[in-house]
C-alpha cells in the first residue's frame, strides 16, 4: 500500500458545516441547547435509576447502561463540532481522529446490541413472565451488558485498526467528525477488504441486532394479542412503547446512514443525517422514557418530593 511517491498526512481538517456560513452561530446555539439537554436528561435517568428502589429491575438497569453509553457517545463529538462552530481549531492530528473514530464507533455498537439486550428483556418479561426472575438475574444481566460493551469496543477497535493502517493523501474530511465513509474517502487507495469489513461490522452491529429485535417483537405482540383483558393489553405494551420508539428511530438513522449506496451520497445528506443520529438520538432516550414512561413519571415525583421535604 505505501509508495514513495506521496506525502503521507499526519493531520487533517474539517469541512465542518462550511456550507452553512451565514448559519453558523445559530446553529452552535442549537446544538449546545441540544447538548446541555443530553447530557442533563441521560443523568437524571441514570440518578433516578439509582435512587428510586423501585427501578431496581433488570429493564432499568440496561436502560441506565444505555444513558451512561449515549452520554459518552455524545461526548466524542459534540463538544468538538461546538468549537469548530465557535471558529476554534478545525484541525485534528491522525492520532485524535483515530482515538474518536474509534470511541464514536465503540459507543455507537454498544447503544445498538444494548436495544436488543433490552428488548430480550422485555421478550422474556412478556412471553415468560413466571420465570422472568430466574432468566434475568442480576448475574446475566452484568454478563449481558459486559459482553455488549466488550464487543462494541472490539469491533470498533478492529475498524479503526483497518482504516488507520492505511495512508492518506488528502487531510480535508467533508464530515465534522472522523466518521468510516469520510475518513476511508482520504485514502490514496482503499482496499477492498476495508469495504467488507465495514460491511460485516454493519451487518454485526446493525442488521444482525435488528432481525433479532423484530423476530422478539413478532413474539411479544403475538403473546400481547392473546391476553384476556384490554387492560392487561394495554400495560403489557405500554412496557415495550418507550423501547420500541427509540429502536425504530436508532436503527433508522443507523441503517439510512450506512447502508446507503455512495452514489447517493450528498455532503448536505450526510451531515444532516449524522446530526440526527450524533445529536438528537442520545436525546431521544431520556424524553422518550420521560414523558411515555409512567414508572420513571412516578420516580421523577417521589425524587422531587423527598427533595422539597427536606
Amino acid at each position: 500500500m505505501r509508495t514513495a511517491n506521496h506525502t503521507e498526512v499526519r493531520e487533517f481538517t474539517f469541512q465542518g458545516f462550511s456550507n452553512f456560513q451565514e448559519h453558523q452561530l445559530t446553529l452552535f446555539m442549537g446544538f449546545l441547547a441540544l447538548y446541555i439537554l443530553t447530557l442533563a436528561g441521560n443523568t437524571i435517568i441514570v440518578t433516578v435509576i439509582h435512587f428510586d428502589h423501585h427501578l431496581h429491575t433488570p429493564m432499568y438497569f440496561f436502560l441506565s447502561v444505555l444513558s451512561t453509553s449515549e452520554t459518552f457517545y455524545s461526548l466524542v463529538i459534540i463538544p468538538r463540532m461546538l468549537s469548530s462552530l465557535a471558529g476554534l481549531s478545525q484541525s485534528i492530528s491522525l492520532e485524535g481522529c483515530g482515538t474518536q473514530l474509534f470511541f464514536f464507533l465503540g459507543f455507537a455498537i454498544t447503544n445498538c446490541l444494548l436495544l436488543a439486550v433490552m428488548g430480550y428483556d422485555r421478550y422474556v418479561a412478556i412471553c415468560n413472565p413466571l420465570r422472568y426472575s430466574v432468566i434475568m438475574n442480576w448475574r446475566v444481566c452484568v454478563v449481558l451488558a459486559s459482553s455488549v460493551c466488550a464487543t462494541g469496543f472490539s469491533l470498533s477497535l478492529v475498524q479503526a485498526v483497518a482504516i488507520f493502517r492505511l495512508p492518506f493523501c488528502k487531510a480535508r474530511i467533508e464530515h465534522f467528525f472522523c466518521d468510516v465513509r469520510p475518513v476511508l474517502d482520504l485514502a490514496c487507495a482503499t482496499p477492498i477488504i476495508n469495504d467488507v469489513l465495514t460491511l460485516i461490522i454493519s451487518l454485526l452491529a446493525i442488521t444482525g441486532p435488528a432481525a433479532f429485535l423484530c423476530i422478539s417483537y413478532v413474539l411479544i405482540v403475538s403473546t400481547i394479542l392473546k391476553i384476556a383483558s384490554a387492560q392487561g393489553r394495554k400495560k403489557a405494551f405500554a412496557t415495550c412503547a418507550s423501547h420500541l420508539t427509540v429502536v425504530i428511530v436508532h436503527y433508522g438513522c443507523a441503517s439510512i446512514a450506512y447502508f446507503k449506496p455512495k452514489s447517493e451520497n450528498t455532503k448536505d445528506q450526510d451531515q444532516l443525517i449524522s446530526v440526527t443520529y450524533t445529536v438528537i438520538t442520545p436525546l431521544l432516550n431520556p424524553v422518550v422514557y420521560s414523558l411515555r414512561n409512567k414508572e420513571v413519571q412516578d420516580a421523577l415525583r417521589r425524587m422531587a418530593g423527598r427533595k422539597s421535604l427536606s
